[in-house]
């Protein structure tokens, strides 16, 4: 069984940073466990760390697609698999960072679905549904079809709903059956998995405002301009919904003003950290990591000692 250590926790609380450390001290690679980060040429809105910044720790699953196209857990889930088995190989250890859930819980809990149900196809031809007949009549569709999983998904979620539909059109089974059979079934993998908590909450909420403000100060409004003049970033693409794009794109369609934009990014980024608190603290197989003081090197090395002991490496 192979070693796997991930580094998750929510948008701007310290999960890079870590996991170079961690890979430096430990000889590992990085795989990121990041929905956006995949999308080519969306850099400064999805914090993706730089050349400098990843300080020659090999990064994988970044810039690998372009954000015109669609990409969805199913497409992410082999690929991880695949960049384990690649980095195992090599002698190195393979290390998760990030804080998509979803993508964390399909390599970890192999759920199965994940590569019997994807049909870009089918997604596009809901999605059109979606748009012709409105996202509620899509959400009564998948009510009819899997009922557990439209009581958890809200009827404005068009690509959860979309997802769910298609995981029950092309399986025969609920989505929510398929979560209930990855949630008993043993992991594939011996995993350590480290979640980065903030007790006080208002010490990630300010840590998140400044990114913002530094991501306006490099260029993020001219990323946008130019991925849009490109045409990379049509406004039905999955990316164009991202954080940080959807507000900008805004602006630039004078929608709103850029003061307006950049304090309604602030209170999407705070609100998508809070679902990810909540996320991966329901979570059992996560050992909570306090860092609101940031991490001593007491704590680091403890950490180290920790992982090598589990994984048996020398």
């Amino acid at each position: 069984m192979k070693n796997v250590l991930a580094v998750v926790g929510a948008t701007a609380s310290g999960k890079t940073a870590l996991s170079i450390a961690l890979a430096k001290a430990l000889g590992g690679e990085i795989i990121s466990c990041d929905s956006m980060q995949i999308y080519r040429g969306m850099d400064i809105g999805t914090a993706k760390p730089t050349e400098e910044e990843r300080e020659g720790v090999p990064h994988h699953l970044i810039d690998i697609v372009d954000p015109s196209e669609s990409f969805s857990v199913a497409d992410y889930a082999p690929l991880a698999a695949k960049a384990i088995e690649d980095i195992s190989a090599r002698g190195k250890l393979p290390i998760f960072c990030g804080g998509t859930g979803l993508y964390l819980d399909a390599v970890l809990t192999a759920n199965e679905y994940s590569e019997a149900a994807s049909d870009p196809a089918l997604r596009e031809e809901l999605a059109r549904e979606a748009e012709e007949k409105g996202a509620l009549a899509l959400w009564e569709r998948l009510k009819g079809e899997d009922p557990e999983s439209a009581d958890a998904i809200h009827p404005n979620n068009v690509k959860r709903v979309i997802r769910a539909l298609e995981i029950k059109l092309l399986t025969g089974i609920p989505k929510s059956e398929w979560d209930r059979r990855s949630r008993l079934a043993p992991s594939p993998y011996n995993s350590i998995v480290l979640g980065l908590s903030y007790p006080d909450r208002a010490v990630l909420y300010e840590r998140i405002d400044r990114r913002v403000d530094i991501m306006m100060e490099q260029g993020l409004v001219e990323e946008v301009k130019e991925l849009v003049s490109a045409g990379r970033l049509p406004r039905t693409s999955t990316a164009a919904q991202a954080i940080g794009y959807k507000e900008i794109l805004a602006y630039l369609d004078g929608e709103t003003s850029l003061e307006a934009a950049v304090e309604t990014l602030k209170t999407a980024t705070r609100r998508y950290a809070k679902r990810q608190i909540t996320w991966f603290g329901s979570k059992s197989y996560v050992t909570p990591v306090e860092v609101s003081g940031g991490i001593s090197n007491e704590c680091f090395e403890e950490i180290v000692k920790n992982v090598k002991k589990a994984f048996q490496l020398s």
